[in-house]
Protein backbone atom coordinates (compact mmCIF):
# COMPACT_ATOMS: atom_id res chain seq x y z
CA UNK A 1 0.00 0.00 0.00
CA UNK A 2 1.38 3.41 -1.00
CA UNK A 3 1.46 5.95 1.80
CA UNK A 4 1.49 9.74 1.70
CA UNK A 5 4.94 9.95 3.30
CA UNK A 6 7.80 7.48 3.75
CA UNK A 7 10.41 8.42 6.35
CA UNK A 8 13.79 6.71 6.06
CA UNK A 9 15.45 6.78 9.48
CA UNK A 10 13.95 6.06 12.89
CA UNK A 11 15.82 8.54 15.05
CA UNK A 12 14.10 11.32 16.94
CA UNK A 13 13.91 13.58 13.86
CA UNK A 14 12.35 10.94 11.62
CA UNK A 15 9.87 9.91 14.30
CA UNK A 16 8.92 13.53 14.99
CA UNK A 17 8.29 13.99 11.28
CA UNK A 18 6.18 10.84 11.06
CA UNK A 19 4.23 11.77 14.19
CA UNK A 20 3.38 15.21 12.78
CA UNK A 21 2.25 13.70 9.48
CA UNK A 22 0.05 11.11 11.19
CA UNK A 23 -1.39 13.61 13.67
CA UNK A 24 -2.50 15.68 10.67
CA UNK A 25 -4.47 12.73 9.31
CA UNK A 26 -2.03 11.64 6.60
CA UNK A 27 -0.60 8.14 6.15
CA UNK A 28 3.07 7.58 6.92
CA UNK A 29 5.55 4.74 7.20
CA UNK A 30 8.98 4.73 8.89
CA UNK A 31 11.76 2.51 7.56
CA UNK A 32 14.68 1.89 9.91
CA UNK A 33 17.66 -0.42 9.51
CA UNK A 34 18.02 -1.09 13.26
CA UNK A 35 16.26 -3.69 15.38
CA UNK A 36 14.69 -0.87 17.34
CA UNK A 37 14.20 2.81 16.66
CA UNK A 38 16.38 5.39 18.37
CA UNK A 39 19.19 6.53 16.13
CA UNK A 40 21.68 8.53 18.16
CA UNK A 41 19.33 8.54 21.14
CA UNK A 42 20.70 5.10 21.86
CA UNK A 43 20.56 3.05 25.02
CA UNK A 44 22.29 -0.31 25.16
CA UNK A 45 21.66 -2.92 27.85
CA UNK A 46 25.00 -3.77 29.44
CA UNK A 47 25.22 -6.07 32.47
CA UNK A 48 21.44 -5.90 32.82
CA UNK A 49 21.28 -2.10 32.85
CA UNK A 50 20.45 0.40 30.09
CA UNK A 51 23.37 2.73 29.38
CA UNK A 52 23.01 5.88 27.28
CA UNK A 53 25.71 5.72 24.62
CA UNK A 54 24.33 8.36 22.27
CA UNK A 55 23.28 11.93 23.05
CA UNK A 56 24.41 12.84 26.56
CA UNK A 57 21.41 15.02 27.44
CA UNK A 58 18.92 17.42 25.93
CA UNK A 59 17.94 21.02 26.55
CA UNK A 60 14.50 22.56 25.95
CA UNK A 61 15.57 26.17 25.46
CA UNK A 62 13.05 28.29 23.57
CA UNK A 63 11.64 25.40 21.52
CA UNK A 64 8.02 25.80 22.65
CA UNK A 65 6.53 22.76 20.90
CA UNK A 66 9.40 20.57 22.09
CA UNK A 67 8.86 21.97 25.59
CA UNK A 68 5.25 20.74 25.58
CA UNK A 69 6.47 17.27 24.62
CA UNK A 70 9.11 17.26 27.37
CA UNK A 71 6.52 18.36 29.93
CA UNK A 72 4.40 15.37 28.92
CA UNK A 73 7.40 13.07 29.18
CA UNK A 74 8.17 14.42 32.64
CA UNK A 75 4.58 13.92 33.79
CA UNK A 76 4.73 10.28 32.67
CA UNK A 77 8.16 9.65 34.21
CA UNK A 78 10.00 9.36 30.90
CA UNK A 79 12.15 12.48 31.33
CA UNK A 80 13.66 14.23 34.34
CA UNK A 81 15.60 17.45 34.94
CA UNK A 82 19.19 16.35 35.45
CA UNK A 83 21.52 19.28 36.16
CA UNK A 84 22.20 22.88 35.21
CA UNK A 85 25.90 22.71 36.11
CA UNK A 86 28.69 20.75 34.48
CA UNK A 87 32.41 21.04 35.22
CA UNK A 88 35.29 21.99 32.98
CA UNK A 89 38.35 19.85 33.73
CA UNK A 90 41.81 21.09 32.82
CA UNK A 91 44.80 18.93 31.91
CA UNK A 92 45.86 18.65 35.58
CA UNK A 93 42.43 17.52 36.76
CA UNK A 94 41.40 20.89 38.16
CA UNK A 95 37.66 21.51 37.94
CA UNK A 96 35.74 24.72 37.32
CA UNK A 97 31.92 24.75 37.56
CA UNK A 98 30.15 25.67 34.32
CA UNK A 99 26.53 26.73 34.95
CA UNK A 100 24.15 26.61 32.03
CA UNK A 101 20.60 25.70 31.05
CA UNK A 102 18.83 22.76 32.62
CA UNK A 103 19.94 19.52 31.02
CA UNK A 104 17.35 16.76 30.86
CA UNK A 105 17.78 12.98 30.87
CA UNK A 106 15.66 9.84 30.63
CA UNK A 107 15.39 7.54 33.70
CA UNK A 108 14.68 4.51 31.48
CA UNK A 109 17.37 5.40 28.96
CA UNK A 110 17.16 7.83 26.09
CA UNK A 111 15.85 5.20 23.68
CA UNK A 112 12.65 5.12 25.75
CA UNK A 113 11.84 8.59 24.41
CA UNK A 114 12.00 7.43 20.80
CA UNK A 115 10.02 4.31 21.60
CA UNK A 116 7.34 6.58 23.02
CA UNK A 117 7.34 8.70 19.84
CA UNK A 118 7.06 5.53 17.73
CA UNK A 119 4.00 4.25 19.59
CA UNK A 120 1.15 3.82 17.12
CA UNK A 121 3.27 4.55 14.04
CA UNK A 122 3.79 2.14 11.14
CA UNK A 123 7.48 1.35 11.72
CA UNK A 124 9.32 -1.28 9.69
CA UNK A 125 12.51 -2.24 11.54
CA UNK A 126 15.56 -4.04 10.14
CA UNK A 127 14.75 -2.62 6.72
CA UNK A 128 17.86 -1.70 4.75
CA UNK A 129 17.15 0.90 2.06
CA UNK A 130 19.46 0.80 -0.96
CA UNK A 131 18.26 3.65 -3.17
CA UNK A 132 16.07 6.73 -2.81
CA UNK A 133 14.76 9.19 -5.39
CA UNK A 134 11.81 11.59 -5.43
CA UNK A 135 8.61 9.71 -4.58
CA UNK A 136 10.36 6.32 -4.70
CA UNK A 137 12.29 4.03 -2.34
CA UNK A 138 14.15 1.11 -3.89
CA UNK A 139 12.16 1.55 -7.09
CA UNK A 140 8.74 1.48 -5.43
CA UNK A 141 6.19 4.27 -5.04
CA UNK A 142 6.65 5.80 -1.59
CA UNK A 143 4.82 9.12 -1.61
CA UNK A 144 6.84 12.03 -0.28
CA UNK A 145 10.21 10.66 0.84
CA UNK A 146 12.01 12.03 3.89
CA UNK A 147 15.65 11.28 4.69
CA UNK A 148 16.11 11.61 8.44
CA UNK A 149 19.80 10.83 8.81
CA UNK A 150 23.24 12.45 8.61
CA UNK A 151 24.04 13.90 5.19
CA UNK A 152 26.88 11.44 4.40
CA UNK A 153 24.46 8.54 4.93
CA UNK A 154 21.79 10.26 2.84
CA UNK A 155 24.30 10.74 0.03
CA UNK A 156 24.85 6.98 -0.14
CA UNK A 157 21.16 6.55 -0.99
CA UNK A 158 20.74 9.44 -3.40
CA UNK A 159 24.17 10.09 -4.90
CA UNK A 160 24.08 13.59 -3.45
CA UNK A 161 22.94 14.68 0.00
CA UNK A 162 19.74 16.74 -0.09
CA UNK A 163 20.60 20.35 0.60
CA UNK A 164 24.29 19.91 -0.16
CA UNK A 165 27.29 18.31 1.51
CA UNK A 166 27.78 18.62 5.26
CA UNK A 167 30.85 17.71 7.30
CA UNK A 168 30.34 15.43 10.29
CA UNK A 169 32.62 14.39 13.16
CA UNK A 170 32.94 10.91 14.63
CA UNK A 171 32.80 9.98 18.31
CA UNK A 172 33.45 6.75 20.17
CA UNK A 173 31.39 6.45 23.34
CA UNK A 174 33.02 4.31 26.03
CA UNK A 175 31.09 2.89 28.97
CA UNK A 176 33.23 2.43 32.09
CA UNK A 177 31.88 0.63 35.17
CA UNK A 178 33.45 0.34 38.61
CA UNK A 179 32.24 -1.64 41.61
CA UNK A 180 31.92 1.62 43.56
CA UNK A 181 31.81 5.30 42.64
CA UNK A 182 35.34 6.68 42.21
CA UNK A 183 34.62 10.37 41.55
CA UNK A 184 33.16 13.37 43.35
CA UNK A 185 29.47 13.17 44.22
CA UNK A 186 28.74 16.55 42.66
CA UNK A 187 30.28 15.67 39.29
CA UNK A 188 27.28 15.25 36.99
CA UNK A 189 29.11 15.71 33.74
CA UNK A 190 32.30 17.41 32.61
CA UNK A 191 33.92 18.88 29.53
CA UNK A 192 37.59 18.00 29.16
CA UNK A 193 39.38 21.21 28.20
CA UNK A 194 41.98 20.53 25.54
CA UNK A 195 42.41 16.83 26.22
CA UNK A 196 43.62 14.83 23.22
CA UNK A 197 41.47 11.79 23.95
CA UNK A 198 38.33 12.81 25.86
CA UNK A 199 35.80 15.53 25.12
CA UNK A 200 32.98 14.85 27.61
CA UNK A 201 32.30 12.60 30.59
CA UNK A 202 28.84 11.85 31.99
CA UNK A 203 27.96 10.15 35.27
CA UNK A 204 25.39 7.74 33.85
CA UNK A 205 24.12 6.68 37.27
CA UNK A 206 23.54 10.30 38.23
CA UNK A 207 22.00 11.02 34.82
CA UNK A 208 19.63 8.08 35.00
CA UNK A 209 18.95 8.53 38.71
CA UNK A 210 19.84 5.00 39.85
CA UNK A 211 23.29 5.82 41.27
CA UNK A 212 25.14 3.15 39.27
CA UNK A 213 28.95 3.65 39.30
CA UNK A 214 29.06 4.08 35.52
CA UNK A 215 30.66 6.74 33.38
CA UNK A 216 30.03 7.25 29.68
CA UNK A 217 32.99 9.00 28.09
CA UNK A 218 32.95 10.55 24.62
CA UNK A 219 36.22 10.73 22.75
CA UNK A 220 37.49 13.66 20.77
CA UNK A 221 36.92 13.48 17.03
CA UNK A 222 40.66 12.98 16.44
CA UNK A 223 40.83 10.00 18.80
CA UNK A 224 37.68 8.51 17.22
CA UNK A 225 39.09 8.78 13.69
CA UNK A 226 42.01 6.57 14.69
CA UNK A 227 39.74 3.75 15.81
CA UNK A 228 36.72 3.72 13.49
CA UNK A 229 37.75 0.27 12.23
CA UNK A 230 38.35 -1.04 15.76
CA UNK A 231 36.41 0.95 18.40
CA UNK A 232 37.61 -1.29 21.25
CA UNK A 233 41.14 0.00 20.64
CA UNK A 234 39.96 3.37 21.98
CA UNK A 235 39.16 1.90 25.40
CA UNK A 236 42.72 1.90 26.80
CA UNK A 237 43.51 5.56 26.01
CA UNK A 238 40.07 6.61 27.25
CA UNK A 239 40.54 4.73 30.54
CA UNK A 240 43.95 6.35 31.01
CA UNK A 241 42.61 9.83 30.27
CA UNK A 242 39.56 9.35 32.50
CA UNK A 243 41.62 8.14 35.43
CA UNK A 244 44.00 11.09 35.02
CA UNK A 245 41.26 13.72 34.63
CA UNK A 246 39.14 12.46 37.54
CA UNK A 247 42.12 11.30 39.66
CA UNK A 248 40.82 7.73 39.90
CA UNK A 249 43.22 5.13 41.31
CA UNK A 250 41.62 1.94 39.99
CA UNK A 251 40.82 0.58 36.55
CA UNK A 252 37.14 -0.02 35.76
CA UNK A 253 35.85 -3.58 36.11
CA UNK A 254 34.05 -3.40 32.75
CA UNK A 255 34.32 -1.32 29.60
CA UNK A 256 32.46 -1.23 26.27
CA UNK A 257 32.93 0.97 23.21
CA UNK A 258 30.38 2.13 20.63
CA UNK A 259 31.31 3.85 17.37
CA UNK A 260 29.40 6.82 15.96
CA UNK A 261 30.90 7.46 12.53
CA UNK A 262 28.61 10.46 12.02
CA UNK A 263 28.06 11.71 15.56
CA UNK A 264 27.52 15.42 15.04
CA UNK A 265 27.57 17.97 12.25
CA UNK A 266 30.48 20.38 12.24
CA UNK A 267 28.12 23.22 11.42
CA UNK A 268 24.33 23.54 11.28
CA UNK A 269 22.64 24.87 8.14
CA UNK A 270 20.50 27.54 9.80
CA UNK A 271 17.47 26.26 7.87
CA UNK A 272 14.74 24.25 9.66
CA UNK A 273 14.75 21.45 7.05
CA UNK A 274 15.28 20.72 3.36
CA UNK A 275 12.19 20.54 1.16
CA UNK A 276 11.90 19.65 -2.50
CA UNK A 277 9.14 17.84 -4.43
CA UNK A 278 9.21 14.18 -3.52
CA UNK A 279 12.43 14.22 -1.49
CA UNK A 280 13.08 16.13 1.73
CA UNK A 281 15.46 15.93 4.69
CA UNK A 282 15.46 16.77 8.39
CA UNK A 283 17.70 16.27 11.40
CA UNK A 284 19.98 17.96 13.91
CA UNK A 285 22.09 19.56 11.17
CA UNK A 286 19.02 21.56 10.10
CA UNK A 287 18.59 24.49 12.46
CA UNK A 288 20.69 26.98 14.35
CA UNK A 289 22.76 24.49 16.34
CA UNK A 290 23.04 20.71 16.50
CA UNK A 291 21.03 19.38 19.44
CA UNK A 292 18.30 16.89 20.33
CA UNK A 293 15.71 19.66 20.35
CA UNK A 294 16.94 20.77 16.91
CA UNK A 295 16.47 17.25 15.55
CA UNK A 296 12.94 16.96 16.95
CA UNK A 297 11.96 20.47 15.87
CA UNK A 298 13.32 19.89 12.36
CA UNK A 299 11.34 16.68 11.92
CA UNK A 300 8.20 18.15 13.46
CA UNK A 301 8.32 21.24 11.25
CA UNK A 302 8.93 19.21 8.08
CA UNK A 303 6.14 16.77 8.94
CA UNK A 304 3.66 19.61 9.41
CA UNK A 305 4.79 21.20 6.14
CA UNK A 306 4.37 17.94 4.24
CA UNK A 307 0.94 17.28 5.75
CA UNK A 308 -0.23 20.75 4.75
CA UNK A 309 1.01 20.54 1.15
Amino acid sequence: MTVDVTVVGGGISGLACARAVQDAGRSVRVLDRGRRVGGRLASRTIDGRAVDLGASYFVVGEAERFGHLVADWEERGLARPWTDTFAVIDADGGQTPKPGPMRWAAPLGSRSLTLDLAEGLDVVSEHVVERVEPYRVDGRDAGEVVLAMPAPQAARLTGEAPGGAQDWEPVIAVMLRWDDRQWDADLHGAFADGDADVSFLADDGDRRGDGAPVLVVHTTADRARRHLDDPDAAIAPVVAATRRLLRIDADPVAARAHRWTFARPVEATGEPFFRSPGLSACGDAWGESAAVRTAWSSGDALGRALAAS
